[in-house]
């Protein structure tokens, strides 16, 4: 079997903490899942990591498993959208995020461009439903391979049974049950794409785009504008350590949201769920309880909030687990206090419960 095991393992995550799994098996091949979690792994519930990005490890798991191919390929290569002609291209859970999203647009591919330059996995991808500048991964998923941990079975989950919702899908109420192995994207060429289906109307990216001198803009340079904005917006994980936005944006009653825009008119107000609810910007909600670029009080004094983005925190270099929990706990405190609104975590946390 393609297995590595270490032990006293590091273990990667992009807030910087110093973690550390007590075992680290790494796998190559997903086939030889049933017989390791038959044989070694049997009666085991390994951490599953990938590129750490969406995870805060407040207490070291004893035992963590990663799946480590990367393989890539197209599986289907016409489809008949109501964007265009497209293809089914499948990748590994072990790919790295945004290298794929550059695959896809290399390859002549549209659809994932809004969601470039997020770090992570391919297969932590669908378990978040990661977002952003107007697009949801699950918009774009044609189906999701999984290994159940207990039945040794491998599964393929169509986009419904997926239950995509906001930051939300069935794999992330499931952690312990399913392995997420291979996802399969349902994705236009890019060349067949009308410059209309393009999604542009979100956080700038007209704006970037004609001050990048776009006026026909495609997949590749709307990718260009989003890297740019992410870059210029949000703190690099390799320059200080942080997991993106950690707060997902609440998702109130259209009363609630009403009253509050009567109370603060600048407050960010947008379409929820349905008509009859409204999702309101964690960020204006933190920033205007003053977080905005400030450090914890307590502990080392390396958990802190960024100066660029008040969804962000990050950890300025010997912050733990535990201090960054404190801190996000103390803001969503502040927010509940002042707004009667609750913010909860994007990233899971190991060890602890919000």
């Amino acid at each position: 079997m393609s297995v590595r095991e270490t032990v006293s393992a590091p273990l990667r995550n992009t807030f910087g903490v110093d973690a550390r799994a007590g075992r680290l098996i790494e796998i190559d091949d997903a086939n030889d899942l049933p017989a390791l979690f038959a044989g070694a792994l049997a009666g085991a519930s390994p951490l599953v990591v990938g590129g750490g990005s969406n995870l805060l490890i407040v207490e070291n798991p004893a035992l963590a498993l990663a799946l480590t191919s990367r393989d890539i390929r197209i599986v289907r290569g016409h489809i008949v959208r109501e964007q265009g002609d497209g293809a089914i291209v499948r990748a590994d859970a072990g790919v790295e995020w945004h290298a794929f999203v550059l695959w896809t647009l290399e390859h002549g591919f549209a659809g994932l461009e809004n969601l470039s330059l997020i770090p992570g996995t391919v297969g932590a991808a669908p378990i978040q439903n990661i977002g952003a500048y107007g697009v949801e991964v699950g918009e774009r998923i044609h189906a999701v391979e999984v290994f159940e941990r207990a039945t040794g079975a491998f599964h393929r989950f169509d986009t419904a049974a997926c239950a995509f919702a906001y930051r939300d899908s069935v794999f992330k109420h499931d952690l312990d049950r399913y392995l997420i192995v291979a996802v399969e994207f349902a994705l236009p060429h890019a060349a067949s794409l009308p410059s209309s289906a393009l999604k542009l109307d979100y956080a700038g990216i007209r704006e970037e785009l004609t001050a990048m001198g776009i006026d026909a803009p495609d997949a590749r340079t709307v990718a260009e504008a989003v890297i740019r904005l992410r870059r210029r917006k949000l703190p690099d994980p390799a320059v200080v350590g942080n997991a993106g936005s950690f707060f997902k944006n609440p998702i109130v009653p259209l009363a609630q949201a009403e009253a509050l825009l009567a109370d603060h008119p600048r407050l960010p107000v947008f379409r929820g769920a349905g008509d009859d609810s409204r999702k309101l910007s964690a960020a204006w909600l933190i920033d205007a309880c003053d977080w905005k670029g400030r450090r914890s009080d307590t502990g080392s004094g390396d958990a802190g909030v960024s100066e660029q983005h008040a969804l962000v925190l990050v950890n300025h270099g010997r912050a733990s687990g535990a201090e960054l929990l404190d801190l996000a706990r103390r803001i969503a405190e502040d927010v509940q206090s002042r707004f009667g609104v609750a913010i909860e975590p994007e990233p899971r946390l190991i060890g602890a419960h919000w």
